[in-house]
């Protein structure tokens, strides 16, 4: 598979609208893109769920949503008031463009102070979640009429290609996951395997709790989640953090089932498929920690696909780490599989 092809399945990803709680218009059409690989449908809480084959089950998890903002109210000059939905970055939010979802999409920006006016004793300083307003351009009668408290936002900014295989987009976190648990049913067509429970899991970003329910009522007896981890960038460690093409993280933490990562990445060695190791002291902060811990128990690992800028509009991934991430699911699923026919 061309990268470009894995890029593609990317931005058709990107670009739906979901933050936590409100997957609803990306989670119909990620069900309509795993309906191609197995009977899929969407649950109680918002998941995307499938399932094929019978007999030792694994499953396999990424998240559908995004972060994002919601109206809190409408000042009275007409400006937005919002909270954070998720691990929005107060840091970045000065200046940037969104769209509020509200009767219809709303364009607005951000408000920022220009520097000639800050004190002298704001300087450096980040602005508040209750300090930050979005301008619509429109009075506080207009705007009530289109925009209501409990309205989403996400970032408005482009799929863009950056030079080789890589990308910068909003919501790679963990869109870049759903394309690699996508990509690796596709590569397991026409073979027989065990059985495979897919579940791309709403509400991530504010808890896990799409993913606690989803491996309840699945009850697998393994399980890979798919999220993405810390790359390399100017001011962070090489040692603690990946660069960009290097593979896919396979998850150790106390968490994760230590044999099921040596597993990964026996395989990877097997095969040839670049990847690194991720070491966490406690837990992930991702849904492998609740999938663990569901109902009777699941034994999971993980494995992330290394970003930059996480938690921006501009989170940089490579293809390639996304293509490799499928292939070792994939392989590990063959394996597994011939040993437990």
């Amino acid at each position: 598979m061309e990268y470009s092809e894995v890029t593609c399945l990317l931005r058709s990803l990107c670009e739906l609208k979901g933050t936590s709680g409100d997957e609803g218009a990306a989670a119909e059409k990620i069900c309509e893109m795993l309906g191609r690989y197995m009977p899929s449908k969407i649950d109680t809480l918002g998941n995307v769920t499938g399932t094929r084959g019978e007999g030792f089950s694994i499953l396999l998890d990424a998240h559908t949503d995004q972060i994002g903002l919601a109206v809190t109210a409408v000042d009275d000059d007409g400006f937005i008031k919002v909270a954070r939905v998720g691990g929005a970055d107060c840091r970045v939010l000065t200046a940037a463009e969104v769209i509020i979802h509200g009767k219809s999409d709303i364009y607005g920006v951000i408000t920022s102070t220009p520097p000639h006016l800050k004190a002298d004793s704001d300087s450096g300083k980040v602005k508040k979640f209750d300090e930050i307003t979005v301008d619509i351009g429109m009075k506080k009668e207009e705007a009530e009429k289109v925009v209501s408290p409990g309205d989403r936002i996400t970032f408005k900014a482009p799929f863009s290609h950056l030079a080789g295989n890589r990308i910068a987009s909003p919501s790679v976190d963990d869109r870049a996951g759903v394309a690699a648990v996508l990509r690796c049913l596709q590569l397991l067509e026409g073979k027989k395997t065990c059985r495979i429970d897919v579940m791309f899991s709403a509400q991530e970003e504010t808890g896990g709790s799409g993913a606690a329910a989803g491996a309840f009522n699945s009850q697998a007896d393994e399980a890979i989640a798919c999220d993405v981890s810390f790359a390399a960038a100017p001011g962070l460690s090489d040692d603690k953090y990946v660069a960009l093409g290097s593979g896919t993280m396979v998850g150790y933490a106390p968490s994760l089932d230590y044999a099921m990562s040596r597993r990964l990445t026996e395989i990877a060695e097997k095969k040839e498929i670049p990847h690194t190791a991720e070491v966490m002291g406690g837990s992930t902060g991702t849904n492998g920690d609740d999938i663990q811990v569901s109902g009777r128990g699941i034994k999971t690992a993980l494995l992330s696909i290394p970003i930059r800028n996480m938690h921006t509009a501009v989170e940089v991934v490579d293809a390639a780490d996304i293509e490799n991430t499928a292939r070792l699911m994939a392989e590990y699923i063959i394996e597994r599989s011939a040993e437990n026919a």
